[in-house]
């Protein structure tokens, strides 16, 4: 279980839902801008989980997915990870590069350019959450160049895992759907960031929003 001074409560998550729907706010228009195409994006919830809720989550330990890790410096630190099924992000690089990509039968995973733009939109949605946060605490909060990787969750994840396991058996989770506007629901893109503060910036972040 979690170390007790860094215990979550349900106003702490409703407090990181708020901040993560104004972070997709963001994001949505920044994708928006860079599709040519109204996008719509939100955070129906933010859980907390426990490592092995976390793997079934994302699908399964074994599961292959797309995987973009980046490292939190500045007042807070931490890692984040954003998570998306193979398919997902198949999908969101056509929506990028839907010129280039018109044969279905082109794997985009399979091309440095769409590798490419799925890490550049790592980088803003992860951007865009992060610098909500950084509004609503007034805390310095820098994400480092984003890296990307293609391999089963347990892996992608597990460097996060070994600072974080010391204090605590919980993780963050952020669900996050992204989609056209007016397209059916059925065609979202759903993934998950898993968020991994240092524990001494489980403090930092709340006692700066007043709900320590």
């Amino acid at each position: 279980m979690m170390d007790e001074q860094y215990r979550l409560t349900d106003l702490h998550l409703d407090v990181l839902e708020e901040i993560g729907n104004i972070g997709a706010a963001h994001a949505a228009t920044a994708l928006s801008t860079l599709l040519a195409r109204k996008i719509d994006m939100h955070v129906p919830n933010v859980e907390l989980v426990s490592f092995d809720e976390m793997f079934e989550v994302a699908g399964g330990a074994e599961t292959v997915v797309a995987g973009i890790y980046l490292r939190i410096e500045g007042d807070l630190t931490g890692n984040m990870f954003f998570v998306l099924p193979l398919d997902s992000a198949n999908h969101l690089i056509r929506l990028l590069l839907s010129e280039s990509y018109k044969d279905e039968k082109c794997d985009p995973l399979s091309n440095e350019l769409g590798i490419s733009a799925l890490q550049e939109v790592g980088n803003i949605l992860a951007g865009s959450y992060l610098s909500a946060l950084s509004d609503f605490t007034k805390l310095k909060i820098t994400p480092t160049v984003p890296s990307i990787g293609f391999d089963m969750v347990g892996a992608i994840v597990s460097y996060g895992l070994i600072e974080a396991s010391r204090y605590s058996d919980e993780i963050i989770v952020i669900n996050t759907q992204i989609e056209e506007a007016g397209e059916a629901r059925d065609t979202s893109i759903e993934g998950r960031f898993f968020l991994l503060p240092d524990p001494p910036s489980y403090q930092t972040i709340f006692r700066s929003l007043g709900v320590l």
